[in-house]
């Protein structure tokens, strides 16, 4: 978004957005005076002492695997593995805007490499259903904060909602999960801020909007239940959370504050995640 053409240059911080959306802005002012490009890129991609850094999540990952080596099949370790050899010395205050780009292209690429090797080799146990479990409430989660940043930070008071920035902006948070295109097919027009958050809150048929999120959760949930023979709040909370997404209507969530709608989900899908460790892992 910082390479938008727009005439606000001063009004807003790009960069402050990242901070908000990765949740981490507490962190990041302990470490940081000054919210910079160079700052955020090296807490966000390569500080040791933000745990939810590219090369933190990388490291904790490989270590996670290493430990539970057996409920993995070769082809995970393998691409963790490489992950970890390929971008742990890698520094970003080093990086050209090429060097950088061509580096998260190889985390987004193992990323996808790992997500396909789960999916395709792993039993179908217990092992199986919490990765799975995992991958979707983060998505969630990431794909809430998306919508929430851009449309409660990052649009400039002076500026119309469906003015050319909104519009741009849109249009790069749509290009930020790979659904640009895939929206023009679904709606066949213009971007409009409610349908690109229709798009990416209430159709099943995106497979990062919050409902699709959703609904992999609560057959995972269902899976881990019959393995484990037992239900409680974890399934409680997922069905009540479909159900207000099932019967949503996008121009009631507008209506009634589309930053609350978010708030509330955020905080519930949070609060999943501590039913989930209470419920089994505990």
């Amino acid at each position: 978004m910082a390479g938008l053409p727009s005439n606000y240059a001063g009004s807003t911080n790009e960069w402050e957005s990242v901070i908000t959306t990765a949740a981490c802005t507490a962190a990041f002012e302990e470490e940081y005076d000054e919210v910079t490009r160079a700052n955020v890129l090296h807490f966000i991609v390569g500080s040791q002492s933000n745990p939810t850094s590219i090369l933190s999540c990388i490291a904790t990952a490989r270590n996670n695997a290493r430990s539970v080596r057996t409920a993995l099949t070769s082809e995970m370790w393998e691409i963790l593995n490489d992950a970890w050899n390929e971008t742990r010395s890698a520094d970003v205050r080093r990086m050209s805007p090429s060097d950088l780009s061509r580096f998260l292209g190889v985390v987004k690429e193992m990323s996808l490499r790992f997500d396909g090797a789960a999916y395709r080799t792993m039993l179908r146990s217990d092992h199986f259903w919490f990765q799975r479990l995992g991958t979707y409430i983060e998505r969630a989660d990431n794909m809430a904060r998306l919508l929430d940043v851009k449309y409660h930070v990052l649009l400039p008071r002076q500026e119309l909602v469906g003015g050319s920035l909104d519009y741009f902006q849109w249009a790069a948070l749509l290009r930020s999960v790979n659904a640009l295109t895939s929206f023009h097919w679904v709606y066949r027009e213009s971007l409009q801020p409610w349908l690109v958050a229709d798009f990416l809150i209430l159709r099943s048929e995106q497979p990062r909007s919050l409902i699709s999120c959703y609904k992999e959760i609560n057959e995972y949930l269902d899976q881990i239940s019959d393995d484990y023979g037992r239900q409680g709040a974890a399934q409680r909370r997922v069905r009540a959370t479909l159900a207000r997404l099932s019967n949503a209507n996008i121009d009631e969530i507008f209506q009634s504050g589309l930053h609350q709608f978010l708030e509330v989900f955020i905080a519930d899908n949070n609060e999943l995640g501590r039913n989930i460790t209470r419920q089994y892992l505990s």
